[in-house]
């Protein structure tokens, strides 16, 4: 049994170099070849990364943008509202405390 087990062992190697020869008369690229296509494709999957990310900052800057001048549009017309709420209510009571009749037709 033993016999057979190291005839096993010596057929499964001889088959592994087989393999491992094979792997190398047929590869598509040398070593070099393969290691510095594969740093390309890293290169450029780091470009396209660097590239969506400076896309969504430029799209969240636009965002901001579009937010802070709805803001500040409110902003003023509240400010007016109130600025032509306090007139009103000025030009109301500047007569003396005197109470306006309301104008008929």
């Amino acid at each position: 049994m033993s016999d057979q087990d190291g005839n096993s062992f010596v057929w499964f190697l001889a088959g592994l170099g087989l393999g491992a020869l094979a792997g190398v008369l047929y590869a598509p690229r040398s070593g070099n070849e393969t290691r510095e296509a594969l740093r390309a494709r890293a290169e450029e999957g780091r470009e396209y990364v660097r590239n969506r990310a400076r896309e969504a900052r430029e799209q969240a800057a636009q965002w901001a943008d579009r937010g802070r001048d709805a803001v500040n549009q409110q902003k003023d017309q509240f400010r007016a509202a109130y600025e032509a709420g306090r007139q009103a209510y000025q030009e109301a009571t500047a007569g003396g405390g005197e109470a306006r009749p309301p104008k008929s037709l």
